[in-house]
């Protein structure tokens, strides 16, 4: 199908769902769950992912492999997000507030679908299946376009949903999959007026920047991640060298993962040695990737390390790279975020209250942390089933994107023959 037939037919289904009832959604979903366990289906997307990673080898980086590869138990653990996301309450319908005036009207600010919802993205076929859960629970048709590294892995995703969406008497089109992966197709979303109710872009800086410069329909900015964390002077050390490596190193290529480490000048002496030494030699002895660290002069003086370039604090590096810096109070940590930060997640580690208490109110950041790994930011973390995407703007949405965030809402107001 063309870019534009698909835009059609997504438009078609929306208003089925919009009119399914909750039960008709959870049947789909549970379906589309079924649909992925299916043996046969199974053998197709490991097959599609296979022809996917063969292709990629060479052209993307190791970590983004990682990202792209499909595993028996990565698609289970697709299918039982699915089935968290059914057992979630039914967003649509729900009464967000309600208003009796003096004349008699109640008017109740209601909760409804978007409509059609399309989500640009790259190599990352687990979020086919998350993005078209959260669009069916949610009442909405999606339109799913993603990179062509992921394609043939989407694209087997897509086929097994959509035996579930046929099963529950919903129409298939309420997921569709693009088929052109040029940028002419991901042009056509953002420019798809009376089509796509809101475009949410997930992937690197340049795609969520086209899109927001140039989208004519609404759109969520939305993942980039230069994360910190900040480690003060009074923070527990140990619990501080778990913290970074598990928010540098645990999955280094997601939004989430550390990027810059900013370390009070007072403990700096004492903790940067143990941190270097954690993060290189004893990697590498339990057999695991060693992080780079790019270094400011301050911390060059006390450890080994690559120099920092001019834009070393303000790159996601999605790969197994830490940029150090030495500051002098929490204000000063507060005043680096402020001015490098993409308004993702950043973390303070410390036993001082009025400095965690300072940090989370000054730092302007959709998730801000005390004394925890900033690789908690996610939709199902947060007990959101999965999500959407991560936005780091302010309106409508920040911050991991579940159910209430692909909801508009309408007032509905019940009345007795009431003139104005």
């Amino acid at each position: 199908m063309t870019t534009q037939q698909i835009l059609e037919a997504a438009r078609s289904a929306k208003g089925a769902l919009a009119l399914a009832s909750n039960a008709a959604r959870n049947t789909a979903l549970l379906g589309m769950a079924d649909a992925l366990c299916e043996a046969q289906n199974q053998a197709a997307i490991l097959a599609a992912n296979a022809e996917d990673m063969a292709a990629a080898k060479g052209h993307i980086s190791d970590v983004m492999l990682d990202r792209l590869a499909l595993t028996k138990q990565r698609i289970e653990a697709m299918a039982q997000g699915i089935r968290e996301v059914a057992a979630l309450p039914d967003p649509v319908g729900k009464v967000l507030r309600r208003v009796e005036r003096p004349n008699g009207l109640v008017i109740e600010k209601t909760a409804v679908p978007m409509g059609v919802i399309a989500i640009i993205y790259e190599s990352r076929p687990n979020v086919t299946s998350d993005a078209a859960a959260l669009a069916i629970k949610s009442g909405n048709a999606c339109i799913l376009r993603c990179g062509k590294e992921a394609w043939r892995s989407a694209h087997a995703i897509v086929t097994a949903l959509r035996q579930g969406l046929r099963k529950a008497g919903l129409p298939e089109t309420a997921v569709c999959l693009i088929e052109d992966t040029t940028h002419a197709s991901a042009n056509a979303l953002m420019t798809a007026v009376g089509y796509v109710d809101l475009l949410i872009p997930r992937g690197g800086a340049g795609l969520i920047r086209a899109c927001v410069e140039n989208a004519k329909v609404p759109c969520i900015q939305t993942g980039t991640g230069i994360c910190h964390v900040y480690v003060d002077d009074t923070a527990d050390l140990n619990k501080a060298l778990d913290i970074i490596e598990n928010a540098k190193a645990s999955r280094p290529s997601v939004c989430n993962a550390e990027e810059v480490c900013l370390v009070h000048s007072a403990i700096a002496a004492e903790f940067l040695p143990r941190l270097a030494q954690r993060l290189g030699p004893d990697r590498a002895a339990r057999g695991l990737h060693p992080v780079e660290l790019r270094l400011d002069a301050r911390a060059a003086a006390l450890i080994p390390g690559t120099p920092a370039g001019p834009k070393d604090f303000d790159t996601e590096f999605l790969d197994y790279i830490l940029a150090i810096k030495v500051v002098d109070s929490v204000e000063d940590a507060i005043g680096h975020i402020a001015e490098h930060s993409t308004g993702h997640s950043e973390a303070i580690l410390t036993r001082t209250p009025a400095h965690a208490d300072l940090f989370t109110t000054a730092v302007d950041s959709a998730a801000v942390y005390v004394n925890c790994s900033t690789r908690f930011t996610d939709g199902g973390e947060f007990g959101l089933g999965c999500e959407m995407g991560i936005s780091t703007q302010k309106l409508h949405a920040r911050g991991p994107m579940g159910l209430e965030e692909l909801c508009s809402y309408k007032y509905v107001i019940h009345g007795n023959g009431q003139i104005r």
